[in-house]
């Protein structure tokens, strides 16, 4: 299809959707599943390596969108790395000039280890700190950069420390069997 890099391993669906293939890049033993988006702006794409994104993820916008190893994109979630202005101060839409619109475009990082819940949305500017959890139906409109912590609502609140050791063990003995 044209990608910027594809890993071994990788499995993706035929019927998920792809736009700016040329910037986006997906690791080894990463899947896509059906039905989800990923439009890559001039920032990119970049999929760590077993990464998954499930059924009907949508991973859109201008800037660089970073997921990192071992995460998981629950299904329908929404990650923007761009977003119109909301305000009724611009126009907004892609059929619109930009100079009527006030896109907010910042790159998104999701750091190792981090699992999204089904139908959690994350927002331009926002960076996850590895190891975190978000739980479902979330909005992540600030940066998480404390790592280990599961989070939930909206707004959002921290809820519990997660078992990082627990994690990075599994990973070392997951990585020592390849």
């Amino acid at each position: 299809m044209g990608f910027k890099s594809v890993g071994e391993n990788a499995l993706i669906s035929d019927k998920a959707v792809f736009y700016g293939v040329d910037r986006i890049s997906i690791g080894d033993n990463t899947r896509i599943d059906d039905f989800s988006i990923l439009s890559a702006g001039p920032g990119g794409i970049t999929l760590g390596r077993n990464v998954h994104i499930a059924c009907y993820v949508s991973i859109i916008g201008k800037e660089a969108i970073v997921i990192d190893d071992f995460v998981g994109i629950s299904a329908k979630c929404c990650v923007y790395s761009s977003s119109d202005d909301y305000t009724g101060n611009a126009l907004s839409n892609p059929t619109v000039p930009d100079k009527y619109k006030n896109v907010d475009s910042r790159p998104v990082h999701i750091g190792k280890h981090v699992l999204v819940g089904a139908g959690s949305i994350v927002l331009p500017g926002v960076t996850i700190g590895a190891f975190s959890a978000i739980g479902a139906l979330s909005l992540v409109k600030k940066a998480i950069p404390q790592e280990g912590y599961m989070w939930a609502g909206n707004p959002l609140k921290s809820i519990s420390l997660r078992n990082v050791k627990k994690l990075i063990d599994l990973e070392c003995l997951y990585l020592s069997e390849k």
